[in-house]
């Protein structure tokens, strides 16, 4: 199916299911251990062995030698899987760094081995015994001592528009300031984990991944066989954030254990293992310049940012919402890449928009006071409805000023203290802060297969996965809807690279995409039952598990009475995206105590606004939002690997030295979806959410932390280590 032009009436706006707060179908089965993520298909094949990665001890260099002799004659040991028997490996388009390193040394923990053992603890056993030797070079980890070094990069073009220097220059109020963003770890609940069995040359991969073509894709590339022998499964995932939108090393070395040790193998990535072999978010340095008028309107904008990654890696789009988010005619925004020899760097949740809004949202509150302007209205009056550098081009919906008004109003901005540090508590220092949540809306094709039986069940196969988001809800919703049944008469299969090609679970298009391609093998399957049923597909009606034309109703079942029904279709995006710009907005609200002798931050209440089209589940999308405005709790009080900038590792690689928030650093948290369909998105009317939740949040407690203080901090994170010297006297 062609989405071509704006969605206006159609099946699924009867929202009789769609819509509707829905708890998880798949809920009951993850609630009571029956839901098996990666490491847990015990059963699928027989006779499964262990494996455990040995990673490097150094960042850059090679290896010198290898001695496995003693580990191979441990007990229980069946292969140990190296560079020099592993065969020709490719790369794939999506992985920076090799997932098998050898000789030569790309990362710190870049994986140099996998011992198979019949056990779990003789593979761990064993690969304590390997005994690698290196030659270190040396290496590059500090991106500040790189900054001038850094280069342009192809995937995101400097934005020139109009005389920012010139219109800089004349501007009487001004802002130039500089922020950061530490390296930061995904640090998802399921670590990496694969098991892989051969059948003669085809290739079977239980993992955790949130891509699955992609995956299936480099993973054939990368072990050198046709993309048809390999097969990946991949049903539940125990969180992913991005760093399972790619193979990780966990699959490849499942797989080529399986082959060397001949009988599946399972691999999963111990933690302090996972945070330097695997991907993370890179840290980040900004320089914005914001030039305004005596009243308060923007005229020039400059952000420009670096970022640091492997060789041939990318950049992080951190200046990227300054492209679109407020109007200003005159702008440059800009990126530059340094090369690191630190771990890979690469998508992580809303990678671009999160780093980049961290800065942005603190500067526009700075400029705000600077003008002596309320940072709600400085947002409002500096709002736009067109693309400020493509003014040609409006947004399909764009309700950022409903977000902050109706913000403002559930949060009872009215009463905050303008004047930083005025409201007290005893010991306790009070603020109120905020900023804009802003993310773009992406569209992907997106395939799936529908099937009806005689029972009247629909089934529904796609690769989609999911990944704590409520995939599986919200596509037995879509089919519902459009098939006329309820709930317990639909059948969600997800997760298998044999069911067609989805839009997979990555930069929040996943919900809107593979329900759109539900919906489009919806249609066509309510095609064939009418001409089953001998009635026109466009006047046949379907509710209440019925198919009805005129004054004849005759049961959904009875269409396949004469066989299975099966119908398979794709959603493919045409030109509307060009026509339209396409973007996600909401407004966070935030109030912080810090104590006043410690610099102890605590958050004590939080409300998001979000704008993001039709919500399909409001159950599941809540759910997101208050995952995603906990996620910007810890990037502002506490997430960041700390570089050890002469050996080049995260230093803090364990859930004991990275710290996350937990329960008791997360207060009442409120959310708001404004009522919104956008017909110019897809046929669903919806966009997506889970990333546009985090964006802002960080910034928005930066400026509640000033306001309860005094303290400007604009290096992530906000730790009392950078406040406690200028905290304002006890009373």
């Amino acid at each position: 199916m062609k989405f071509d032009t704006p969605a206006t009436s159609n099946p699924i706006d009867q929202m009789k299911v769609i819509g509707k707060a829905t708890t998880r179908i798949e809920g009951p089965l993850k609630t009571t251990g029956q839901a098996p993520y990666a490491y847990e298909h015990h059963t699928a094949v027989p006779n499964q062995a262990y494996g455990v990665v040995v990673g490097s001890a150094i960042a850059k260099g090679r290896i010198a030698s290898m001695d496995l002799e003693v580990a191979q004659a441990a007990p229980g040991v069946l292969a140990i899987v190296t560079a020099a028997n592993a065969g020709k490996l490719g790369k794939g388009k999506y992985n920076t760094a090799k997932l098998l390193g050898g000789p030569e040394i790309e990362h710190y923990h870049q994986a140099v081995a996998l011992v198979v053992a019949q056990t779990f603890e003789q593979a761990r056993a064993a690969a304590e015994l390997v005994k690698v030797d290196y030659v270190r070079a040396k290496g590059v980890f500090d991106l500040a001592a790189t900054r001038d070094s850094a280069k342009q990069t192809k995937e995101m073009p400097d934005t020139v528009h109009g005389d920012f220097e010139g219109a800089f220059a004349a501007a009487p109020v001004q802002l130039d300031a500089t922020y950061t963003t530490p390296d930061q770890a995904h640090a998802m609940m399921e670590p990496f984990a694969s098991m892989a069995a051969w059948d003669g040359d085809k290739l079977t991969v239980w993992t955790s991944n949130q891509m699955i073509d992609w995956s299936v894709t480099d993973l054939a590339t990368t072990l050198g066989i046709p993309k048809k022998n390999v097969r990946l499964i991949s049903p539940y995932i125990g969180g992913g954030f991005g760093g399972k939108l790619f193979i990780r090393c966990d699959a490849v070395l499942a797989a080529l254990g399986a082959r060397l040790a001949g009988r599946p193998v399972k691999v999963a990535l111990a933690r302090p293992l996972m945070f330097n072999n695997s991907t993370h978010r890179p840290a980040t340095i900004q320089r914005i310049r914001i030039g305004a008028t005596a009243d308060g309107k923007i005229t020039a904008m400059a952000h420009e940012g670096w970022s640091g990654d492997l060789p041939g890696g990318k950049v992080e789009r951190a200046s990227q919402p300054s492209q679109l988010l407020y109007a200003g005619e005159n702008r440059r925004v800009s990126m530059r890449l340094s090369t690191l020899n630190l771990p890979e760097g690469n998508a992580m949740r809303a990678p671009g928009e999160a780093p980049g809004m961290m800065a942005l949202e603190i500067a526009m509150d700075e400029m705000a006071e600077k003008l002596k302007i309320d940072p709600v209205e400085f947002r409002i009056f500096n709002d736009t409805q067109v693309d400020p550098v493509n003014t040609q081009r409006s947004f399909s919906q764009r309700r950022l000023i409903e977000c902050l008004r109706t913000g403002t109003e559930r949060f009872g901005w009215s009463s905050r203290q303008a004047q930083p540090g005025a409201q007290r508590e005893g010991r306790w220092l009070i603020g109120q802060g905020m900023a804009v949540a802003f993310r773009n809306n992406l569209l992907v094709k997106s395939g799936a297969r529908v099937r009806l039986n005689d029972q009247g069940i629909v089934t529904v196969e796609t690769d989609m996965t999911d990944i704590g988001t409520g995939s599986y809800t919200i596509i037995a919703q879509t089919a519902a809807e459009m098939m006329g049944v309820t709930l317990d008469k639909v059948l969600v299969r997800l997760g298998d690279s044999s069911f067609p090609v989805s839009a997979g679970s990555g930069g929040q298009f996943g919900g809107n995409c593979s329900t759109s391609g539900v919906y489009a093998a919806c249609v066509k399957l309510r095609a064939a039952v009418a001409q089953r049923l001998g009635m026109k597909p466009d006047e046949a009606t379907f509710a209440d598990g019925e198919v009805s034309t005129g004054d004849r109703r005759v049961p959904l079942q009875e269409a396949a009475r004469g066989g299975e029904l099966v119908a398979e279709d794709s959603i493919e995006f045409a030109e509307l995206s060009k026509i339209f710009q396409q973007s996600t907005f909401g407004a966070h609200f935030v109030e912080v105590a810090v104590d006043s002798a410690t610099g102890e931050t605590r958050v004590r209440r939080m409300l998001a606004v979000c704008a993001a089209g039709r919500i399909l589940n409001p159950t599941s999308a809540r759910s997101q939002v208050i995952g995603a405005m906990t996620m910007g709790v810890g990037a502002a009080l506490m997430e960041e690997l700390a570089v050890d900038k002469r050996l080049g590792f995260f230093v803090n690689h364990d859930l004991a030295g990275y710290e996350v928030p937990v329960h008791a650093d997360i207060p009442h948290q409120e959310v708001i979806f404004l009522e919104e369909d956008d017909p110019v998105s897809s046929p669903m009317k919806a966009k997506g959410v889970g990333e546009l939740g985090i964006c802002g949040v960080s910034a928005a407690i930066a400026n509640a932390v000033y306001n309860a203080t005094g303290i400007r901090v604009r290096d992530y994170p906000i730790t009392l280590d950078k406040m406690l010297d200028k905290l304002p006297p006890m009373i």
